[in-house]
């Protein structure tokens, strides 16, 4: 399945997983719509919406920067209206943006849970639902929701109740939506890494340098996604996937390549 010209529009994509998958998408001929609120850089994280625009056309794409908080949707219809302004149309929505905080409910302010709400939940369903229309005109269309399978194991609960609702809830979103668009033929699939992933998530929140050398890369999302976002979405949809299992399936088994530290024992993600 060839990407040239195939439009994606990815939240969260000036750093990190969704400008990984950007890059990848962007050296396949893809145009790359980068909906991040990123327009001056933060030390602490890096990239901006601009410099990863740069990057992806660098790699061989277009490349359109759009300033986004997916919790306003006048900024989520603007990202639309601009993508379909500039490449007209929209082929592929990667729903990538996501606020974390591990506490237990206790110690969950309600602006922390509204905040994961907002972004994790509200923004993955508007986001979707601006894009529905020009989806279903698309080529080989897909959603793909960076998210976890749904474990109803009480230890994903116990300790950060709030953060496991929303990520669960934005697997809901793509499975609601495998279902409700497949007549359609808009696929809606979930990706979820089996191990941790360096990224500033990890190393500013989570656990620091240690935990970011027990981590593998991003482009073990990157190649993951670019696998699922192949398949035809008329029989690629509803799913729950975990990266290694899409690179198994496509024969790829020696992963050593994506560890950040060669040989290292890797670090199991939440939700697996």
């Amino acid at each position: 399945m060839s990407f040239q010209n195939k439009t994606v529009i990815i939240t969260g994509a000036s750093r990190g997983i969704g400008k990984a998958i950007g890059l990848k998408l962007a050296v396949a001929g893809a145009n790359i719509v980068i909906a991040s609120k990123s327009v001056e850089e933060n030390p602490k994280l890096g990239g901006t919406i601009f410099s990863a625009a740069e990057e992806m056309e660098a790699a061989g794409g277009k490349a359109l920067a759009v300033q986004c908080d997916i919790r306003f949707e006048d900024q989520v219809q603007h990202v639309v209206d601009k993508t379909v302004e500039q490449f007209g149309g929209i082929d592929i929505l990667i729903n990538n943006a996501s606020a974390i905080n591990l506490t237990p409910t206790e110690q969950t302010e309600p602006k922390r849970f509204d905040l994961m709400y907002d972004i994790n939940v509200r923004g993955t369903f508007m986001m979707s639902r601006a894009c529905i229309p020009f989806l279903k005109k698309g080529t080989n269309a897909h959603i793909l929701n960076l998210s976890p399978p749904i474990n109803m194991d009480l230890k994903w609960f116990e300790n950060h109740l709030a953060y496991t609702i929303s990520k669960y809830d934005m697997s809901m979103i793509a499975l609601g939506l495998s279902a409700e668009l497949k007549k359609y033929n808009v696929a809606a699939n979930a990706l979820w890494p089996r191990t941790t992933i360096a990224t500033a998530a990890v190393n500013n929140l989570l656990g620091g340098e240690m935990l970011m050398k027990m981590s593998r890369t991003v482009d073990i999302i990157a190649d993951a996604a670019f696998y699922i976002l192949s398949k035809p979405s008329t029989s690629c949809t509803g799913n729950t996937f975990i990266d290694e299992d899409v690179l198994a399936a496509e024969g790829i088994t020696d992963l050593e390549k994506y560890s950040v530290v060669p040989g290292a024992q890797l670090y199991k993600d939440l939700f697996v």
